[in-house]
């Protein structure tokens, strides 16, 4: 799937090409099952994702399942037929992809390959920035912002098996999600006097994908202490005002003040690329709470990758309650 130049969702189109790539020294191709469409993806496609420097004509995709195809010289770690997970960045929307094998994670057995993708993206950043920047702990709480969609729903479950109380801002069609994931919903445009009362008098960590406007509300609902961790700029990139550099900027000035409290930004590509262990550690140990039971994504839609464009307008629009996957190839 080809992203003609940045853009709305009709630049992507379809391309045939006639060659399947070949895995190099140390490197697997696989054969993509399933990806997903996630803000990211709508950011990189727009051309507002700092982590992304290429430009196009280039193939989307943030995320991947698949199974090993062929393996390049000096490549042991997996053999043919194996699944495998793999936070892509780009280049998942193919049927296939050449990986290094040190990137990839075994997906075990016992789970399906929609579950798995769950876990990558959508699941490793709320799991990262719960315990790996904030450091929450048991009897703690929290608030995190678009609670209904893939990150937030999977932040309220992993929050939920640490014994953290939370608390989650959307539109009232995800309030009922919201409730049978453990958290109380809360007004998508909930002001800062709102968010106050409906948390009790604040929460130790709040986490915001929105940024502009809405990061000074997340820092008003903070406890004395409390982290405000940004991981995302959806309000500008849907043009609902904000600035990434000034969005940046605020939240290293609010972390110099003594105000009492912390501010940190999360991006999954840049603690991957400092910390590649941490990555492979929390994928692991999240495919096998997903074994266990103990999490499992919410997935609203199953989509065929020719449907990508449609994909993206729901995404775009708030309308994904979930996950929106895509599939690839059959398994």
């Amino acid at each position: 799937m080809r992203l003609n130049a940045f853009g709305g969702p009709e630049q992507l189109e379809v391309e045939t090409i006639p060659n399947v790539p070949e895995p190099g020294p140390g490197a697997v191709r696989v054969r993509v099952l399933v990806t997903s469409a996630a803000f990211t993806d709508v950011m990189i496609r727009k051309g507002m994702y700092p982590d992304v420097k290429e430009k196009p004509p280039l193939t989307l995709g943030y995320d991947m399942v698949g199974i090993v195809d062929a393996t390049g010289a000096g490549a042991t770690r997996f053999e043919i037929g194996d699944r495998v997970a793999d936070l892509t960045t780009i280049g998942a929307y193919a049927e296939y992809i050449c990986l290094p094998e040190d990137r990839l994670t075994a997906v075990p057995e016992s789970v399906s390959d929609v579950d798995a993708l769950g876990m990558i993206l959508s699941a490793v950043t709320p799991f990262q920035m719960l315990h790996r920047v904030a450091k929450l702990q048991k009897g703690q709480s929290l608030l995190i912002h678009g609670a209904g969609g893939a990150v937030g729903t999977a932040m309220l479950q992993v929050a939920r098996d640490a014994g953290i109380a939370t608390f989650g801002t959307d539109v009232a069609q995800k309030h009922d999600l919201i409730r049978s994931l453990g958290a109380t919903p809360i007004a998508a445009d909930a002001a800062d006097k709102a968010l106050l009362e409906a948390t009790g008098g604040g929460v130790d960590a709040v986490f915001d994908p929105l940024g502009g406007d809405s990061l000074s509300r997340s820092l008003h609902a903070l406890k004395p202490g409390g982290m405000l961790v940004a991981f995302g700029f959806q309000n500008e990139v849907l043009g609902r005002g904000g600035s990434i550099p000034l969005d940046f900027v605020k939240l290293k000035l609010w972390d110099w003040l003594p105000n009492g409290h912390a501010t940190a930004f999360y991006s999954i590509g840049a603690m991957r690329r400092a910390h590649p262990e941490w990555f492979r550690e929390d994928l692991a140990k999240l495919l096998a709470m997903l074994a266990e039971g103990r999490i499992a994504p919410v997935v609203a839609e199953i989509l065929p990758l020719a449907e990508v464009r449609r994909a993206h307008e729901q995404v775009e629009a708030g309308e994904v309650a979930g996950k929106l996957l895509l599939r690839v190839t059959e398994q």
